[in-house]
């Protein structure tokens, strides 16, 4: 099943952080990506996102507007809108803190 892909906007990107805006539309998905960098994600409204990881797993987050979480580099998954609703969060990356290669 072909899903639509939610729509990055980068809001800034300097020597220090990228900012990008992610926006779903009801089933929209970011794809498979793993991330270089820690990051935060601040829910814009209230949704819920599944979260397929490369090893099989999945999970259901529920996510409540403004209430952040942090990841450690390395997260690789694709996320997927299991709201009914559109649903956007702002994500900062940290470029102080990349994936380790060892």
């Amino acid at each position: 099943m072909t899903r639509p892909q939610a729509v990055p906007t980068v809001q800034d990107d300097n020597e220090f952080t990228r900012v990008i805006e992610w926006r779903f539309a009801p089933g929209a998905e970011t794809g498979w990506h793993i991330h270089e960098y820690a990051y935060v994600v601040v829910p814009m409204l209230d949704g819920t996102l599944q979260i397929e990881m490369r090893n099989g797993d999945e999970m259901t987050s529920q996510l409540s507007h403004g209430v952040s979480y942090s990841r450690e580099a390395g997260a690789d998954h694709n996320v997927i809108n299991a709201s009914d609703h559109e649903f956007y969060f702002v994500e900062v990356e940290f470029k102080d803190r990349p994936l380790r290669k060892d």
